[in-house]
């Protein structure tokens, strides 16, 4: 994961139990008018987006930003589709990924970094009901031992 990450606005908490995530990318986000200002409010829901390539461009599917309540006129379509803006090396590494049976472009959280809008966007490969099932196994083991260890302290 990039260092130095700015706060947290939104995260996609579904995307690491559904997905394994192999790779991480850092990607800007181009906004309308008072997008920028909803997010700085943290009114956004990234429950069921999704990210894709197309024509060569990466755009981030059904991120949900609500209308800025000031916005009157100018307010923005709460789910539109946004460019996301990565390198050209990065995108055509993407594609090739995403070409592979089982990769998806799953979007992981929404940040403001240097007072810029950014995005955490995984290379991730989708969880079968067993391997979840596992993970959720080996979540509440390593919960058990913290716990017996905190109490024998």
């Amino acid at each position: 994961m990039p260092k130095g990450l700015g706060k947290a606005i939104a995260q996609n908490k579904k995307a690491r139990h559904d997905y394994t995530i192999e790779d991480t990318y850092e990607a800007g986000l181009v906004l309308q008018g008072t997008e920028i200002k909803s997010i700085r409010a943290g009114r956004v829901n990234m429950k069921d987006s999704y990210a894709r390539v197309e024509g060569g461009e990466v755009f981030v599917h059904n991120m949900h930003i609500s209308p800025y309540e000031q916005g009157n006129r100018y307010n923005h379509e709460p789910l539109r589709t946004r460019k996301l803006l990565l390198h050209k090396k990065e995108i055509a590494k993407l594609i090739g990924l995403t070409r592979e049976k089982g990769y998806a472009l799953v979007p992981l959280k929404v940040y403001i970094k240097n007072g810029v809008a950014k995005m955490l966007i995984g290379l991730g490969k989708g969880k079968k009901k067993y391997d979840k099932r596992e993970d959720l196994k080996k979540k509440a083991m390593k919960r058990d031992v913290e716990r017996a260890l905190k109490d024998r302290q």
